[in-house]
């Protein structure tokens, strides 16, 4: 129990009202953006009952204080435990009332485990307690201009994990449009982060080619991933070919358009080569058919942007008659500037769509604004812990490698996340923010395909996590007006093949909180 239960209950109402107060949080249920509808933007929770416009707008001022009873939860509780032990696995969990501190349900609450993408939530927290939700990333081109003419062009990184190519292609075009004709050399300074590009731990699959894994670099493009899109042509004739983004590819092969109704063949391999890589491109599509589109990652990333914008900036008009390198740190003049969306806003890559390079890159964003560059995901792990220290969530044998939780990087119990989930909620710096960057079951993210029962009321929000033997979820029930939130964390190790019959038993033990929190508050 916390010291001062009546002071917890009146930051919960702060917190959930600064949620409802923003656009849109007085709109009906069932109205708003449709849960198929793939958000990177925050999503304001909505908790008045629907069809009951004369509810009072305060969360503490509607249905009045009941118990909780947590029966339900606890015998799905033991069904998830139970299944997970026949299994040769083990589970922790946790789940309590924000505003008393209270335990609600419990189960090896401070065992240490892998949390997967569960680790995402530390990262999101420590980026906003340290950073501020509407930080914003600076890309731009530095150098010095004269006639019309740039003798080094260099483009900076600052870790933006958001920049895409419609973003260089803009820059291109400002630069054109300042007056700038030629161009001698392009110059990329990668020296916000180190050089380390593949994060601690994405080592254990040295030979995985997804694009879910991209490395990390201070200048960044379309999160260092290729994407190459064929489409078919005439029987007999080549398919085309566009691979975005330009410049960095030299293609070698060809894809072959077959007659209709042939099965679909492509087969795709990278070959490092000096500065680019070669695409070695090979099979067939039918005539008639769809476009294929397939995603690689970028061994060494580090020159991706930079023969982009060599490509974007002739296509537009300038001239670009010398080498294209590394370096420019020396250029100070800013000729161009690229500002990315708020950090509140990119956050959203973290919680609803589990991106593990915006992931990364903020990680060490953090070590390089707080810790001073090159930016470092040790100095990054540690500036973390540090932060989960001041917000209670440091428990014993909490290790954090790197900022996704991908692969097996990351020790943490059930304690340690719910810890965290109520001090971001009961602190109205955090609270609203960090509960907008959550997927809302139902809705959105990687929970739009799950508690779509929920999907009216908006209120089970959550991060979600997996691995090849690791299921993870951890987040809010958050409550109608009167009564108050409910945290919870579930993590459940060694389920191998068994990842889907424990995901079900974990969203049954959390729509039981959900049922019991919201009695007798939810219309038909």
């Amino acid at each position: 129990m916390p010291r001062h239960p009546r002071r917890a209950v009146s930051v919960v109402a702060l917190v959930l009202s600064s949620i409802l107060a923003r656009p849109g949080g007085s709109q009906p249920l069932d109205g708003g953006t449709s849960p198929a509808e793939r958000s990177t933007r925050k999503e304001e929770p909505t908790h008045g009952v629907p069809g009951a416009p004369s509810a009072p707008r305060s969360p503490l001022g509607a249905h009045g204080p009941r118990k909780f009873d947590p029966g339900r939860a606890r015998e799905q509780l033991e069904k998830l435990t139970t299944g997970v032990r026949r299994s040769g696995g083990r589970v922790g969990v946790l789940a309590l009332d924000i505003a008393s501190g209270a335990t609600l349900a419990a189960s090896d609450e401070r065992g240490l485990y892998n949390p997967a993408s569960n680790a995402k939530l530390f990262t999101a927290a420590a980026a906003l307690r340290l950073l501020g939700p509407g930080y914003r990333y600076l890309t731009g081109l530095y150098g010095e201009a004269s006639n019309g003419s740039v003798a080094e062009l260099v483009l900076r990184g600052a870790g933006d994990p958001s920049l895409r190519t419609r973003d260089v292609w803009e820059m291109a075009r400002e630069l054109r449009a300042a007056g700038i004709r030629k161009v001698t050399a392009i110059a990329i300074d990668q020296g916000y982060f180190d050089a380390r590009f593949v994060p601690p731990a994405f080592e254990q699959q040295p030979d995985e080619w997804a694009a879910f894994r991209a490395p990390v670099a201070a200048a960044s493009l379309n999160a260092n991933a290729l994407r190459f899109t064929v489409r078919p042509s005439r029987a007999g004739q080549a398919a085309s070919v566009a691979i975005d983004p330009p410049g960095f590819t030299v293609l070698r092969g060809t894809v072959t358009t077959a007659k209709r109704g042939t099965p679909e063949k492509i087969v795709l391999r990278l070959e490092p080569s000096g500065q680019r890589v070669v695409a070695h491109l090979s099979g067939h599509v039918p005539e008639g058919g769809r476009a294929v589109s397939l995603a690689r990652r970028v061994d060494d990333p580090r020159m991706v942007v930079a023969y982009a914008l060599k490509e974007m900036l002739q296509e537009v008009g300038v001239e670009v008659s010398g080498e294209v390198r590394l370096g420019g740190e020396h250029q100070k003049r800013l000729l161009v500037a690229h500002r990315s969306a708020p950090l509140g806003e990119l956050l959203a890559a973290l919680g609803k769509d589990s991106d593990n390079f915006y992931a990364e890159t903020i990680f060490k964003t953090l070590a390089a604004e707080k810790r001073g560059r090159p930016g470092t995901a040790e100095a990054a792990a540690e500036l973390v812990g540090e932060i989960l220290g001041e917000l209670d969530a440091f428990g014993e044998g909490v290790v954090l490698r790197n900022g996704s939780g991908l692969f097996d990087a990351a020790r943490a119990s059930p304690e340690s996340i719910v810890r965290l989930l109520r001090t971001a909620l009961l602190d109205p710096a955090l609270g609203a923010d960090f509960t907008a960057q959550l997927a809302i079951g139902g809705v959105d993210g990687t929970l739009r395909g799950r508690f779509r029962g929920w999907s009216k009321e908006r209120a089970i929000r959550a991060k979600t996590g997996t691995l090849a033997s690791v299921v993870a979820l951890s987040g809010y029930v958050l409550p109608p007006p009167g009564r108050s939130p409910i945290a919870f964390a579930v993590l459940a190790a060694d389920v191998p093949g068994k990842i889907e019959p424990v995901r079900r038993a974990i969203d049954d033990f959390v729509g039981a909180l959900a049922d019991e929190l919201w009695k007798g508050a939810r219309t038909p």
